[in-house]
């Protein structure tokens, strides 16, 4: 059966439609067809079902439609696309089953989308993609046994992991390598002699630590990681990294930069011996020492503070920059500190006491100068009618004025090989470390940590590592292309975009997506990702 519509006109000019449902049939003479009945007089939206019944569509009623299941997943099909461009899977395959390895891809996954301990892990994947995203069974349980046993399978096999992504990531080999530590402290105990106390970056001292050593290339993709027992100095951890990365990579010509806290004598001496070259920076006090010991006439040339001053001095080369917006920040700092300071010099000289006792209120004074890093700024006694008296020490302010915004570079390079310009790129690019470890410790989520055997907080830092490789990778690329927002932010915006069914009855529609809202499709665009939302997943 079918529905024929017919036009007829009448004498005053109106054309009118008849909708009528017919039937064919056959007869001797031929095909023919009756008229079954007239639909004319139903409403429109009630023959428009009946056409689409007679052509095979079925319809359910609105209150038997349900959704059967939505997952955030645009964020997840951005990863699972670049594991497989860069061919993850096969760092991977050594370590235990196929289960087991689906479980560290999503445990890197959440990392960046949702970073939680792995006892919270079931309950962040609900209601995502993840299981499906990592091969595993839609009832996946994410048990927290189960995520502890697929890390341990990381044991003995990082090393070959760790050439595998420097293969990967640097085919033609790096030319400067820029390396930094920074601390993470733990809840607790933490595991037996890799915890220990020692200078916390993250200003918890009351807490035991590890030391992260990460060395990375000039844009910030990582190359090394190691994790160092938390009271190691940092000038005893140079060495170590130097042989690691000669051994593993066959790094044997590049420059290296690094801060303040590893440039002893001891380390550089041995960079000099293995024919390595290097960028560091000097403390203030070497800086102010240095100026002390040059001619009248380089010592005006630092009057132009947007000047790179580069200058040879007993054998050794150094090169004096500053800026305008470090000047500013200096001044701040030191601003800031003698407020701070005269504060509470005048609090402490408010005090009414019973007795005096100067020797004990010099050392209360000694100790808050310290404690607000002012101390070298302010000379201070106590008279005999047991006053607190104190005055600012103007000629030393006046000094360091005089150099805000200035730091002391150190390179045995000649200049020849790399220009004073050159050489505060290259220190310069050491903020990609620095952010680096603000990725790896605020969006990764490294700290504070809770594990407390050592091999296990080790893999965790190297699962935080492995996310944190994959994001430097796609934010090289977006770079390239004109992004400048953080890849954890865009993917956790992409997690937006969902993948569901539709349930009709008893009977399940095929996959559907959401639409990629408006605001998200030129970066989609942009970055190259559009067609990876053009159709819902297949699995």
């Amino acid at each position: 059966m079918f529905v024929q519509v017919t036009k007829s006109r009448r004498k005053a000019g109106k054309t009118y439609l008849s909708y009528l449902v017919r039937e064919a049939f056959r007869t001797a003479a031929g095909p023919r067809s009756r008229t079954v009945c007239n639909i004319t007089d139903l409403p429109a939206e009630t023959r428009d079902l009946i056409v689409a019944s007679l052509k095979g569509q079925s319809f359910v009623p609105a209150q038997n439609v349900q959704l059967h299941q939505a997952l955030d997943y645009g964020g997840l099909a951005v990863l699972n696309d670049s594991w497989r461009r860069f061919r993850l899977d096969r760092f991977l395959a050594a370590m235990g089953s196929a289960r087991q390895r689906g479980l560290l891809q999503a445990m890197i996954y959440a990392r960046l989308l949702f970073p939680c301990a792995k006892l919270s892990l079931k309950a962040q994947a609900q209601g995502t993609w993840l299981a499906a995203a990592c091969r595993l069974s839609s009832t996946e349980s994410f048990d927290e046994d189960d995520l502890y046993e697929a890390m341990d399978q990381m044991t003995g096999h990082w090393v070959e992991l760790e050439k595998g992504l420097y293969q990967e990531a640097f085919p033609q080999g790096v030319r400067l390598v820029l390396y930094d530590l920074t601390s993470t402290y733990f809840e607790g105990r933490g595991p037996h002699r890799l915890a220990q106390y020692g200078h916390s970056r993250d200003h918890r001292s009351d807490r035991p630590q590890v030391l992260l050593a990460v060395a990375t290339d000039s844009e910030g993709v990582p190359l090394h990681l190691s994790v160092l027992r938390g009271n190691r100095g940092d000038n005893k951890t140079l060495q170590g990294l130097l042989r690691t990365l000669r051994r593993r990579f066959g790094i044997g010509e590049a420059t290296f930069v690094f801060d303040g806290g590893m440039s002893s004598r001891v380390n550089l001496e041995a960079m000099d011996q293995a024919q390595l070259k290097y960028v560091t920076r000097l403390s203030v006090a070497t800086l102010h020492s240095l100026l002390g010991e040059l001619p009248k006439d380089q010592q005006l040339e630092l009057g132009d503070r947007q000047q790179v001053l580069d200058i040879a001095h007993e054998g050794k080369r150094y090169v004096i920059a500053g800026g305008k917006w470090r000047e500013q920040r200096d001044g701040e700092r030191r601003a800031g500190r003698l407020h701070k300071a005269e504060k509470e010099l005048k609090r402490l000289a408010a005090v009414k006491r019973k007795k005096l006792d100067a020797q004990k209120l010099s050392s209360q004074v000694g100790r808050a100068l310290q404690r607000l890093k002012a101390h070298k700024y302010f000379t201070y006694e106590v008279d005999a009618e047991g006053q607190l008296k104190w005055s600012r020490k103007a000629e030393l302010i006046k000094q360091e004025e005089q150099t805000d915004g200035w730091f002391l570079l150190h390179t045995n390079h000649r200049a020849q090989e790399c220009s004073g310009e050159q050489t505060l790129a290259h220190y310069k690019g050491l903020l990609e470390v620095e952010e680096a470890f603000c990725q790896i410790k605020s969006y990764l989520e490294v700290r504070p940590v809770f594990h407390w055997r050592g091999d296990r907080v080790v893999n965790h830092v190297r699962l935080c590592f492995l996310a944190y490789w994959l994001s430097a990778r796609l934010g090289k690329e977006w770079r390239a292309k004109g992004e400048s927002e953080e890849v954890p932010r865009v993917l956790r915006q992409l997690q937006t975009i969902r993948v569901g069914t539709l349930q009709l009855g008893e009977k399940l529609c095929p996959k559907l997506m959401t639409d990629v809202p408006k605001e998200l499709n030129a970066q989609l665009k942009k970055l190259g990702l559009a067609e990876l939302f053009a159709v819902p997943p297949i699995g």
